[in-house]
């Protein structure tokens, strides 16, 4: 609409300019030609990308939810005219009696009514007014009202059936989202010089499926690594290198096991006075940029790089590395602009913010003049809105982390870096994992448990379970080797997205490798089942694809129809999260979506075969395609999740 209301104005400023000479004016004739010849530019690139966004809207899933609120929108504006911001309320219906959605807003008109203008009306009669002002549309075959005034809506059967056709001509293509907007994600962020643990595997796996879901829908993300690579800390870990492996400038010190490194420096640190010296003089001379030290530094840096990496391999995570090393030069230009703005007090030598509705204050300067978490993670805020350009801001930090990120978000807000109601901060946050005892989940010695021994142990069982089924007597040895990976790495993803992020949950590798309920193992299993149909009834994706040109989905039975509107849900099911960033309904829904086909898969027949020869005598090539739209659509939800389904199982 933005590009046909410039498209209009641009038309009419060329028309005023070919008759600027009839005015009586004479303006510069070069001036007036390049003026006309931007004009045109402009125009024309105009009209290009306003086709383009009109050819990718032609092929973008519908979101029917979306639709239905459009529809029910323009009834209830239509019917009552005068209300402000009437409630729109459309959602599935439970129940097939109840039609396919509800509209459940005559209630909340009711209360309204009584409020403001005292006006004592009956939800029904409400209903039945937004039902005679429904607009002409091509999806309601029928409304119904039942009970206190619920609005039963029944889709059109070819309306779903078009629908479906499109989605397997167009793929799964993501619901038109407007200006592409650009997100920045941070996430995983481990701390230099110690090993990932259990507790960065929550923020991994959940940025990344964050990232996947934006990416999908069309958004510019940028995938951050906070990685905890400054500070003090350092001074100790450089000391320590020097006395261990003194010739470091010039052979590449063998630290095999960096965690064991990490605990003798801090053991020499906290017991040795000469040691704890040394230590802050090598912060000092790091800090300062002295050659040597930026050296020791980023050796240790890039062994701990290494063995990040080979986790983010593991799991197929990809990240652009920006420490806390990448903002310590801002942080200086951080302190002076709260300062110049009368923001900051000085406590017992300290700078420090309060911050309007949050009792902690930011300490921005420590009192030796060395900068903070607070300063960093500020500076932080302002590059990802002031230099990226963020439009969205989303951080994957454990809910311990809340009130910090929220002062500083508030900070951010306070001093002018962003609007809350124009761009989005928020906090992603995620509870602890659990052990099958309820409690933090160790090791039996009780230390954290590596994020590396989890990835090997969860292999293991994989194999072993594949094994147990017999599957490595009618697997080649590349295809076990797929499912095991598949399997393992699946599982232990799909056992964090399934619960509410907001939760703890219990890390049980006996319960996520269950193939019954709702488990990666499970699922895994009914999408390559679900691949086998067509491929065992000899039809391939060519054939296929000419039948979804050609073919018209029947959806006559009750199963057909059911699943039909379950595949359709899936663009909604995407626009809630992208609002509430809970990854858990996208699980949810693909849970459904397979026993919804098991359902269809078992009461109508796709392939019918003689009974005594077991020969194929019949294809029912529209049910074949049902099961390749929601082969697509599970296939496009694993890749969201990070999950890699394989073809053979």
């Amino acid at each position: 609409a933005f590009q046909e209301n410039e498209i209009k104005l641009l038309t009419a400023e060329i028309e005023r300019l070919k008759n600027f000479g009839c005015l009586g004016v004479s303006p510069s004739l070069e001036g007036l030609r390049d003026e006309n010849a931007k004009l045109k530019y402009r125009l024309n690139f105009l009209r290009k990308s306003l086709q383009e966004e009109r050819s990718r809207t032609a092929k973008s899933m519908i979101n029917i939810n979306s639709c239905l609120q459009e529809i029910f929108g323009a009834a209830i504006q239509a019917a009552y005219p005068d209300l402000e911001n009437p409630p729109l309320v459309v959602t599935p219906s439970q129940q097939p009696k109840f039609g396919d959605y509800q509209c459940n807003s005559a209630m909340g008109i009711t209360q309204i009514l009584l409020k403001t203008k005292e006006q004592k009306v009956s939800p029904r009669e409400i209903a039945e007014k937004i039902s005679k002002n429904i607009p002409p549309n091509e999806c309601i075959e029928k409304v119904e009202i039942a009970g206190p005034g619920f609005i039963n809506v029944h889709l059109r059967k070819d309306f779903v059936s078009k629908q479906l056709s499109s989605l397997l001509i167009n793929g799964v293509q993501p619901p038109a989202i407007g200006k592409r907007k650009k997100v920045v994600v941070d996430f995983s962020s481990p701390n230099i010089a110690k090993e990932m643990h259990v507790g960065h595997l929550r923020s991994t796996i959940i940025g990344e499926s964050m990232c996947r879901l934006f990416e999908f829908a069309g958004y510019d993300v940028l995938r951050l690594n906070h990685l905890g690579d400054w500070g003090t800390q350092f001074g100790m870990l450089i000391a320590h290198l020097q006395d261990k492996f003194p010739d470091y400038l010039t052979v590449s010190p063998p630290i095999g096991d960096l965690q064991a490194f990490y605990k003798e420096s801090k053991r020499r640190f906290d017991t040795e006075e000469e040691f704890k010296k040394r230590a802050y003089q090598c912060v000092v001379l790091l800090q300062s940029k002295n050659p040597d030290f930026i050296k020791a530094w980023e050796l240790i840096c890039d062994v701990s790089r290494k063995e990040f990496q080979k986790i983010y391999n593991c799991l197929d995570i990809t990240l652009v590395e920006r420490g806390e090393s990448f903002y310590h030069e801002m942080m200086k230009d951080i302190v002076k602009e709260f300062e110049d703005k009368g923001f900051v007090q000085v406590d017992d030598g300290r700078k420090i913010v309060f911050v309007p509705g949050f009792p902690v204050p930011l300490t921005i300067m420590k009192s030796d003049g060395g900068y903070t978490y607070d300063t960093s993670d500020l500076a932080a805020l302002k590059h990802r809105l002031c230099e990226e350009k963020g439009d969205i801001l989303i951080y994957v930090v454990d809910s311990g982390q809340s009130v910090h990120l929220q002062t500083v978000f508030a900070a951010g807000a306070m001093i002018g870096w962003y609007d809350p109601k124009v761009t989005r901060v928020a906090h992603a946050a995620f509870g602890v994992v659990l052990g099958e005892d309820k409690k933090k989940f160790k090791t039996r010695s009780g230390d954290t448990v590596r994020l590396m021994d989890l990835l090997e142990e969860g292999l293991k069982r994989a194999m072993d379970k594949l094994k147990d089924k017999e599957r490595d007597k009618v697997l080649t040895p590349e295809e076990l080797k797929a499912a095991q990976t598949s399997v393992a790495f699946g599982c232990i993803k799909y056992a964090d997205l399934s619960h509410n992020r907001l939760n703890d949950y219990v890390f049980s590798f006996d319960k996520m490798l269950d193939d019954r309920g709702n488990t990666a193992a499970y699922l895994l299993y009914a999408f390559t089942r679900i691949r086998a149909i067509a491929r065992l009834a000899n039809i391939d994706e060519q054939m296929l694809r000419k039948a979804a040109r050609e073919e018209v989905l029947i959806l006559d039975h009750e199963k057909e129809w059911k699943l039909g509107k379950c595949i359709l849900r899936f663009p909604e099911i995407l626009q809630k999260i992208l609002e509430d960033l809970l990854l858990h309904t996208l699980c949810d829904y693909l849970y459904e979506l397979a026993t919804t086909f098991t359902e269809f898969y078992d009461n109508c027949y796709c392939v019918e075969k003689d009974r005594q020869s077991g020969q194929i005598v019949k294809v029912n090539m529209w049910r074949l395609l049902l099961c390749e739209a929601t082969a697509t659509i599970m296939a496009k939800g694993f890749d969201i999740l990070g999950i890699k389904p394989v073809q053979k199982m």
